[in-house]
């Protein structure tokens, strides 16, 4: 009998490469390796996903973007923010060469993304050519600021009670009841107490949830005719209907003019 080399002769096996440099990886506690920077590609590409259902995206020009937490999408230049496909972390990304077989099947195939997660699925994107390919530090995100919430208008109404009703001045921010605090104390011109209730959608459950602080309220003494306020951007009909009948005022809130943005300098009318 002859001796075998131990030698591979056939074609060469696909060369494996990490999405990311060594330096741009990082893990998750768990073993699992991400990059730490977003990777933008725009490569001519085919797309398959393997899953509890299959979807192809035919050879077209798209754009790659591999987050730092390890999550894979697809994009075409329409519908927005929204990915044709995409894989969400956790997943694994390796991305080879396009192996003997595949090239003979496929020569315009240069290499193929493997993009596989925790329950099995994967996602195939086989590039034909890459057209941009660059990674970014996007750093520490702040987080999302938003403007015109509750709590700001509820600062602004603090600032400026006269925009509920004129002469009015601020007795308490946040007064607390055992169900939750009242948003404002306030006196009206005459003296009187007045609870306020601070939404930028008034509905039902507002009406409701002023209603509750009231009957509570009213059993102190100074607070025996205590009358109640609903302060909103927006009133729905329902709430506005139920406020009424229950002795509820409703005030309509200009955030804008109420920061000033709202300027009569410059109109016409």
């Amino acid at each position: 009998m002859g001796t075998r080399s131990s030698a591979w002769t056939g074609p060469p096996e696909p060369a494996l490469r990490p999405t990311f440099a060594r330096s741009d990886v990082a893990t998750d506690g768990g073993g699992c390796q991400y990059g730490v920077r977003v990777r933008l590609v725009i490569a001519r590409c085919q797309v398959d996903y393997a899953g509890k259902l299959t979807a192809h995206l035919p050879m077209a020009p798209r754009l790659l973007v591999v987050k730092a937490d390890g999550s894979v999408s697809v994009h075409a230049d329409d519908k927005a923010y929204k990915p044709l496909n995409w894989m969400s972390a956790p997943c694994t990304l390796t991305v080879r060469v396009s192996s003997a077989e595949e090239a003979a099947f496929d020569e315009a195939v240069a290499e193929v993304w493997e993009v596989r997660n925790t329950s099995g699925d994967t996602l195939q994107i086989r590039i034909a050519e890459v057209l941009h390919d660059s990674n970014h530090d996007l750093g520490v995100d702040p987080g999302l600021q938003k403007d015109g919430v509750e709590k700001h208008l509820q600062a602004l109404l603090a600032e400026n009670p006269s925009a509920l009703g004129e002469g009015w001045t601020l007795v308490q921010r946040e007064y607390y009841t055992p169900i939750g605090p009242v948003d404002l104390v306030c006196r009206d011109a005459l003296g009187g107490y007045v609870a306020i209730e601070v939404k930028r959608r008034g509905e039902i459950d507002s009406v409701e949830q002023l209603t509750r602080y009231l009957e509570l309220m009213r059993r102190e003494p100074r607070f025996s005719t205590l009358s109640g306020v609903l302060a909103a951007q927006q009133v729905k009909p329902q709430a506005r209907v139920l406020a009424a009948d229950r002795g509820i005022a409703v005030v309509t809130v200009d955030y804008d003019a109420l920061r000033g943005l709202d300027s009569s300098e410059g109109r016409l009318f």
